[in-house]
C-alpha cells in the first residue's frame, strides 16, 4: 500500500495542484491530510474541495478549527487572524461544518496515526521541534508511525536505541522503533525552500520518502494581495519563510 501524505495547504491551489500533477506519476493507493487546508492563502474553498474529495482521511489544523469557530484566534499573529477572518466569508455553512468536524486525530492504519501538532497534546496545536517535544509525544504514541504537520518544517524524530532526529529525504521504517514525520508544508514552506513538500509512505518498502516540486509562486502571491490579505503573506511564499 502506497499513502500520499499531504499537510499545511493553506489555501494555496498552485502548490496543491502541483503536488498533485506530481503524485499522479506515482502508485498512489490513498491520500491522507495532517490538516490546515485553509488559511493564509487566497484560494479556501477549492483546496478544500479537492482535499475532501481526494483524502481519505484528513484532521484538523488550527487554522481548520479557527476558521470553523472551534478555535480562539487568541494566540494568532495580526496576519493569521486576517486571513482567517477572510477566509470564513469565502466558504458557504457545509464547508464551514466540514471543518468544524474534522478529527484531532485519527488512524490510517493499525500502525500508522495521523495529528497536526503534538500525540500528547494535540488540542493545544503547539509545534513538534526539539527532541523535547518528540520525546513527550513518543511517551505516548501507541503506533510505530505517526505523521505531524503544524511547524511546516519537513523533519524525522526517530527512537532507536535512544531518540534522534533527521533531515534525510528517505527513512527506512525497518530500522527504528517509533517515528514521526512531519512531510513539511504543500502550500507555506518554512525551510527556506520554497518548493512544495509532501511525502509518500510505503508499506510494502517500509519506508517513507519526503518529496519538493515546484510551483508558479509568483502567481499564488499574486492572487493573496488581490484578495487585500497581508501583503507578508504573500511575500513569504517566495523566500520559504
Amino acid at each position: 500500500m502506497r499513502y500520499a501524505i499531504l499537510g499545511d495547504v493553506h489555501s494555496n491551489l498552485e502548490a496543491l495542484e502541483a503536488v498533485l500533477g506530481a503524485l499522479a506519476g506515482e502508485r498512489i493507493d490513498h491520500y491522507v491530510c495532517v490538516g490546515d487546508v485553509v488559511g493564509y492563502g487566497a484560494d479556501p474553498k477549492p483546496c478544500l474541495d479537492r482535499i475532501r474529495d481526494i483524502c481519505d482521511v484528513v484532521v484538523a489544523g488550527n487554522h481548520d478549527w479557527a476558521a470553523a469557530g472551534v478555535l480562539s484566534l487568541e494566540f494568532f499573529n495580526e496576519y493569521a487572524k486576517a486571513a482567517i477572518h477572510w477566509t470564513r466569508e469565502q466558504l458557504p455553512a457545509e464547508d464551514i461544518a466540514w471543518l468544524r468536524d474534522l478529527p484531532l486525530q485519527a488512524d490510517v492504519d493499525r500502525r500508522t496515526l495521523l495529528v497536526h501538532s503534538t500525540v500528547h497534546d494535540p488540542s493545544a496545536f503547539d509545534y513538534l521541534l526539539t527532541s523535547y517535544d518528540a520525546h513527550l509525544s513518543m511517551r505516548v504514541l501507541k503506533k510505530p508511525l505517526c505523521f505531524v504537520g503544524h511547524s511546516h518544517i519537513p523533519i524525522t524524530f526517530m527512537e532507536r536505541g535512544g531518540l534522534g532526529f533527521t533531515f534525510a529525504d528517505t527513512i527506512d521504517l525497518a530500522k527504528v522503533e517509533k517515528v514521526i514525520v512531519n512531510p513539511g508544508s504543500v502550500g507555506q514552506p518554512r525551510d527556506e525552500n520554497p518548493d512544495a513538500a509532501y511525502a509518500i509512505y510505503d508499506t510494502v518498502k517500509r519506508r517513507v520518502t519526503l518529496h519538493r516540486v515546484p510551483y508558479d509562486v509568483t502567481k499564488a502571491a499574486d492572487k493573496i494581495r488581490a484578495a487585500g490579505l497581508p501583503r507578508p503573506l504573500a511575500d513569504r511564499l517566495h523566500v520559504g519563510k
